[in-house]
């Protein structure tokens, strides 16, 4: 579960800074229940999603966890991309590293729905309902995609949000990229933004946000090293399943892959609200706005 920017996403709320309205790029108005493409600003589909990832390799999901419609429109941008014959890799911030034997016997269709809860550690791993999930993952089981945890073990961020990158082991830090920069002033805007706009200073600062860089370096890291080590071709499209706040105007996990692959994808960013909001165009190249639930 993405304690972190649970937090953030909280203090924001409370504290009245938008980390959906930060100063990049245009604002446009969205309508809950409405899909818009924030480049062209006019209403799509996800079929306009999957047009607009033909000739990318990457496709990042930013969601709302737990939020039903947001992990239907995942399940059907993952359908949409297969129906265009992309051959389409699924990496989730759900499932840590380590539990990547049991995502191959999924996606191998090897395992039964309870056999792979209980084997993959779904409650431990994540905690939300798998109800949730299940679209997403019926699609990539009936597909065969190939499904990867993205992220590194938690007790590897929670380490270095008390005490630094010096806080992992030098095995640890052997299975992670040798840079990875705190240098992206546009990243720490957009972390203060949702730590609720006040800036986190000194080394409790410094190290809470180096635990955030290791989460989006870490996953990105695991995507690059299964496309490095597996044959693909211009048909391969990576589709990345986290948290909004894992890719927001490309600062993330998507900067991260930029960086190291100067290669940029789709990015379609959700969220929830009571009505009608206004959001930057720079938050992704497409925006969906649900309905905050029991409104």
């Amino acid at each position: 579960m993405s304690l972190l920017f649970a937090a953030a996403l909280y203090l924001q709320t409370a504290q009245g800074s938008d980390p959906m309205r930060l100063p990049i790029g245009t604002e446009v108005s969205v309508q809950p229940g409405s899909l818009v493409d924030l480049r062209l600003q006019q209403p799509a589909d996800v079929d306009d999603i999957a047009r607009a990832a033909d000739g990318k390799s990457w496709v990042f999901l930013g969601e709302n966890h737990a939020t039903a419609p947001h992990q239907q429109l995942e399940a059907d941008i993952l359908a949409a991309l297969v129906k265009r014959h992309r051959r389409v890799i699924v990496g989730l911030e759900m499932i840590t590293r380590p539990k990547q034997p049991i995502l191959d016997l999924w996606s191998q269709d090897k395992l039964s729905e309870p056999n792979f809860l209980q084997q993959v550690d779904w409650k431990g791993q994540w905690g939300y309902d798998y109800a949730f999930y299940r679209p997403l993952l019926e699609v990539v089981r009936k597909n065969h995609l190939p499904l990867l945890g993205l992220n590194v073990p938690r007790d590897w961020v929670r380490a270095v949000g008390k005490g630094g990158f010096e806080a992992l082991s030098a095995e640890q830090r052997s299975q992670l990229p040798g840079d990875m920069s705190l240098e992206n002033a546009d990243h720490r805007a957009l972390f203060t933004s949702l730590m609720g706009g006040h800036p986190m200073t000194g080394p409790t600062g410094d190290n809470i946000y180096s635990a955030q860089v290791l989460w989006d370096e870490g996953m990105a890291d695991t995507a690059i090293k299964y496309l490095a080590t597996h044959k693909h071709d211009a048909k391969t499209v990576f589709v990345v399943v986290a948290g909004s706040g894992h890719s927001m105007y490309g600062q993330g996990i998507n900067y991260r892959v930029l960086r190291r692959t100067s290669e940029r994808g789709v990015t379609v960013e959700m969220a929830q609200a009571e009505g009608p909001t206004t959001v930057s165009r720079g938050v992704g190249d497409f925006f969906y706005l649900t309905a905050t639930v029991g409104k």
